[in-house]
């Protein structure tokens, strides 16, 4: 997929970008002729999709309309439709005789079937779409068509700045539960001397309970299992991964871009992590304490895919 250019007049960094959000521009030929309406409609997807409503006088734009939607977005599913305004008098009055030969034939099969009389007024058959319609002038297509791309830049301009509002909401609320993260991640370390204690105590009465009076435990024997029981319990490696995934996740909102396939990537890395210290410990409030971790990486995870 071709990487998507710079935001043309863009100031500072990128923000950070949803994929949900519309824009929409109206442009008009000198004197009022002809007016081109563009409207794109964008939510979530995974890759980028497009989906382009023209009118068939403009059918062989959307190479061109397509790239002026890649030029600016990277991800997500746009609905592109394109609507023209003529005044009275525009074009010449062209009669489809095929079309019309088409619909007369099954107008007879459809009376015969139903043994009905066929139709013998040509206000029936003139009625009927795309059998009286508008020639355009070469010239007059050619000149909308540059009012089509026209208004299409400015539409996807104006679905970018949107999408950039949405995105600076997107951060907001992604900052704050990194931030509570961070201080449940500080919860969990503070926790920890007091879960190897527990452990530590809770081991050697049940040594007491095993052995009683007998002396056939070495004091030596119960250091190396407390040692093995605190290597057991140790969080460390996990919460400075989490730490670090955090900053990584602070980087990339701050970067902005496109950047929400990193983003889904880093959340489940976080998830990893806490799921690990949720094994590790058997402590109640350690415990609680992952249920909150859990319950801010599952936001951010909901938040992150509507991240462009």
């Amino acid at each position: 997929m071709t990487p998507p250019a710079k935001r043309g007049g863009a100031r500072g960094p990128a923000a950070l970008l949803s994929m949900t959000g519309f824009g929409g521009a109206t442009v008009e030929t000198r004197g009022g002729g002809s007016s081109v309406r563009v409207e794109i409609r964008s939510v979530n997807h995974r890759y980028l999709q497009t989906k382009l409503r023209v009118p068939p006088e403009f059918a062989a734009l959307e190479p061109q309309l397509e790239e002026v939607l890649r030029r600016k977005v990277a991800r997500g599913a746009l609905n592109v439709t394109v609507g023209v305004t003529r005044a009275a008098g525009s074009g010449e009055p062209a009669l489809n005789v095929e079309v019309a030969k088409r619909y007369h034939g099954l107008l007879r099969r459809l009376a015969r079937d139903l043994r009905m009389e066929p139709p013998s007024s040509l206000d029936t058959l003139l009625g009927l779409p795309g059998v009286v319609g508008t020639e355009l002038a070469p010239e007059q297509v050619e000149r909308e068509a540059r009012l089509v791309l026209r208004a299409a830049r400015e539409a996807v301009d104006a679905l970018v700045e949107m999408r950039a509002d949405e995105g600076r909401a997107l951060a907001a609320d992604l900052r704050k539960h990194v931030e509570a993260i961070r201080k449940l991640m500080a919860r969990v370390e503070k926790r920890m001397p007091t879960v190897v204690r527990n452990h530590h105590k809770a081991l050697l009465q049940r040594v007491q309970e095993l052995v009683g009076d007998a002396q056939t435990v070495q004091p030596t024997d119960v250091v190396r299992e407390v040692a093995i029981l605190a290597e057991r319990l140790d969080v460390n490696e996990e919460l400075a991964r989490l730490a670090s995934h955090l900053d990584q996740l602070d980087r990339l909102i701050a970067g902005g871009g496109a950047v929400g396939r990193r983003l889904d990537f880093l959340v489940q890395e976080l998830l990893r992590e806490a799921n690990t210290i949720g094994s590790k410990c058997n402590d109640a409030p350690i415990a609680q304490t992952v249920v909150e971790l859990k319950t801010h990486i599952d936001r951010i995870k909901e938040q992150v895919a509507n991240v462009e």
